[in-house]
């Protein structure tokens, strides 16, 4: 017989065994999970690196079996797998045609919506939506898409993530589509202007944005004090964006054309005004609308300025009273009211455009003194904007022979205007009122090379005639 002391040794030797048996065989599988991941870490690092040289070098074709694998396997792995995806994949949208071509622009929004599920924080989905709708826009033969399937994928884009949303060929596109179903008679008027101050305002909003950034720089170069190299990339990113929003600007008022004169919007706006007449947005729209077309004479207008600006006074407001007075011919108490304007607009960007609307309609009366005033202070309070130098110059181009005592002092003013033009950053106009100042053989037989010539009238300014 085993006693009890023996008994309970035998019994803890049998545990203490199948313990150790435990603990080797989770060993064992730790050491397995370990090396199939470190296993399968090391298959995506080879296929990212793989898919990398191969992208840098622009060789896609290459890239695209390391791509694929990434995307199947490794998913979370690298956001660089969707960065250089869409580059692999548009190459393969570009080299192909028909069913084969349908089926990578299916897989480039497919691989859009894999990013935002696994990289959500990086993926805007306004920005990546509209990018998925144009796509498809840019191929819509190839895919069968109607304009008002397009539309209504621009449109929930657009609604899901207004603020990411501002690709400037998207936008024009989202309009441009508008308007063809109003022209198809999918869409009324009402909803076409709407869309139209919607993707406006975007676009205003885009253009302060990126001038309020640019702005910074420019008042940095101005003061003397030079870019560092990542600061002149970012100037050079912001010009860029600009140019491109001023491009679209145009577009879209163009695409909109005579669909907003006058005879489509007095009746639109009379039919809803009793039931629009406490709503200041749509005030505000409908007055700028009418202003912006130039239907400034018809009493309706002078309905909607005064309603919306009793029920919500503003620099928009003030603006459009100013303008009943210029048309009243009561100058002085229309200044009084653009001055205004002015000094309820707490915004610098905005206030700028403000100035630089009413400079215009100074220049347009003939009043270049005030207009150029009006432009200088634009100028202050939103440098990158150089378009009021441009202005200036062609004021002073078309004084030229009333602000001169003798045919050289006349033709001197074309240097002023090309100054003016080159700060603008216009070179061919610069080029062309260079062209008309005096010549070197004119400068030569003056004798007055070097010397100051003062401009009269209202111009008051002083040039260096060049030396020859």
């Amino acid at each position: 017989m085993i006693d009890g002391s023996k008994k309970e040794n035998m019994t803890n030797r049998l545990k203490l065994k199948r313990m150790k048996t435990k603990f080797t065989l989770l060993a064992v599988l730790l050491f397995l999970g370990f090396n199939v991941t470190f296993a399968q870490d090391a298959e995506c690092h080879t296929n990212l690196s793989i898919m990398s040289e191969y992208a840098k070098a622009k060789n896609y074709d290459a890239a695209y079996e390391s791509f694929m694998k990434l995307r199947k396997d490794c998913p979370k792995f690298s956001r660089a797998i969707y960065t250089y995806g869409e580059k692999i994949l548009e190459h393969k949208i570009d080299k192909s045609s028909g069913a084969e071509k349908v089926a990578f622009i299916n897989d480039l929004i497919k691989m859009w919506e894999e990013r935002g599920l696994h990289y959500a924080s990086k993926t805007p989905k306004g920005e990546f939506a509209a990018k998925a709708c144009q796509l498809m826009y840019d191929n819509k033969e190839e895919l069968g898409k109607s304009d008002a399937e397009l539309y209504e994928c621009f449109d929930t884009a657009y609604n899901a993530d207004k603020d990411t949303f501002t690709n400037p060929k998207s936008l024009y596109t989202y309009f441009s589509l508008m308007v063809d179903l109003f022209d198809a008679g999918a869409k009324p008027a009402q909803a076409l202007f709407n869309k139209y101050d919607d993707v406006v305002e975007k676009v205003e909003d885009e253009v302060k944005n990126y001038s309020d950034l640019l702005n910074v720089l420019v008042t940095k170069e101005e003061a003397g004090t030079a870019l560092t190299k990542k600061e002149g990339r970012y100037k050079k990113s912001y010009e860029s964006y600009l140019d491109a929003f001023d491009k679209i600007s145009g577009s879209i008022d163009s695409k909109l054309g005579e669909r907003a004169n006058c005879a489509t919007l007095i009746p639109l706006y009379t039919k809803d005004f009793d039931a629009n007449k406490n709503d200041a947005v749509w005030l505000q729209r409908a007055a700028g609308r009418m202003s912006a077309k130039d239907c400034t004479s018809d009493p309706l207008f002078f309905k909607l300025v005064n309603a919306y600006h009793n029920l919500s006074p503003s620099a928009n407001s003030a603006y459009y009273l100013g303008i009943l007075k210029d048309k009243e011919g009561k100058t002085s108490e229309a200044v009084t009211f653009y001055e205004q304007a002015i000094s309820l607009e707490s915004d610098n960007f905005k206030k700028a455009k403000l100035y630089k609307t009413i400079a215009n309609k100074f220049r347009n009366a003939g009043s270049y003194s005030k207009a150029r005033n009006y432009y200088g202070e634009a100028l202050k309070l939103n440098p990158s904007n150089k378009t009021p130098y441009e202005a200036i110059a062609r004021m002073y181009a078309s004084s030229a022979n009333d602000c001169g005592d003798t045919n050289f002092n006349k033709r001197a003013v074309f240097w002023l205007a090309a100054q003016e033009a080159r700060k603008a950053g216009n070179s061919s106009l610069a080029a062309n009122y260079e062209a008309k100042a005096p010549q070197k053989s004119e400068i030569f037989s003056a004798g007055n090379g070097g010397t100051t010539i003062r401009i009269g009238c209202w111009i008051q300014r002083s040039v260096t005639v060049p030396k020859i």
